[in-house]
């Protein structure tokens, strides 16, 4: 079954574009790693799937649900972070993470206690006194102790520190092992390889790769990289091993190298 699943998805703004004819599919379990540099389209699709925005062309549907006409179901089934956190100020963090689980009904809080300690997140202050990290890190908790079918999370490490982003990669699995599917918006190259089956690049709005992360990561392209006596080059060579090493051949070289380039490496390939 597939969670997530559009149909030529179009939003506009005006003369800007935001997606174009999105083809999308994120089956039911999956870790699904959504990459793409800022600007190229991600945040408007998410809030295009949520039903948060209307789409200027195009279907589709999420958790089975359309998106335009049974969003509230959507939503009721979803943990979703958005890449910018706001909250009311003048509330404290526990009674923003009760609240929202009142409002879905919800009055078991040992969940949340748990992220929260987790987290290392103080119940007691505002939200008013926190910094963006920790504005995070409530974020975070209101997405997920709840236990929803399906996490949408829009650029989510942005402000944790690397212990946190660690510790929060660990509550992603094991939410993913309880059976929640993942969808994870993100720029960063590392953190995608290294937590998600699934990505898919997007590029002016539009989806130029998907695949299993370990069939990107083989896609027959070596990393080269030639030291002689007066430079150092690096450089993706995708092609036929004996010709490079041919051309190889005609200079003269001090040490070489040829390895698997990363999942960044090959994903600023199609982005240069």
């Amino acid at each position: 079954m597939n969670v997530i699943e559009t149909n030529k998805l179009t939003k506009t703004y005006g003369n800007n574009r935001g997606i174009n004819e999105l083809e999308l599919k994120v089956l039911e379990g999956d870790f699904f790693g959504f990459i793409g540099p800022n600007g190229a389209g991600k945040s408007t699709t998410i809030r295009t799937l949520l039903g948060l925005i209307k789409p200027t062309a195009g279907s589709a549907k999420v958790l089975g649900f359309d998106i335009e006409n049974e969003k509230e179901k959507i939503l009721k089934n979803t943990g979703y972070l958005p890449s910018e956190i706001n909250f009311y100020n003048g509330m404290k963090v526990w009674d923003v993470i009760k609240y929202s689980l009142d409002l879905r009904g919800i009055k078991k809080y040992d969940k949340a206690r748990s992220l929260s300690e987790r987290l290392g997140v103080d119940l007691d202050k505002k939200v008013s006194e926190l910094s963006l990290g920790n504005r995070k890190k409530v974020g975070i908790i209101t997405a997920i102790s709840h236990s929803p079918n399906l996490l949408i999370l829009d650029e989510p490490t942005s402000g944790l520190d690397p212990l946190m982003q660690r510790e929060f990669f660990n509550i992603l699995n094991e939410e993913n092992k309880r059976g929640a599917t993942i969808f994870l918006s993100s720029h960063i190259l590392s953190e995608v390889q290294s937590n998600c089956k699934t990505a898919a690049f997007i590029k002016d709005g539009k989806i130029i790769m998907s695949d299993k992360v370990e069939n990107l990561e083989q896609t027959g392209t070596k990393k080269v990289v030639v030291k002689t006596k007066e430079e150092i080059s690096e450089y993706l060579y995708k092609g036929e091993v004996n010709e490079l090493i041919r051309e190889l051949a005609t200079k003269d070289i001090v040490d070489v190298s040829i390895t698997e380039p990363s999942l960044e490496e090959i994903f600023m390939e199609y982005y240069e």
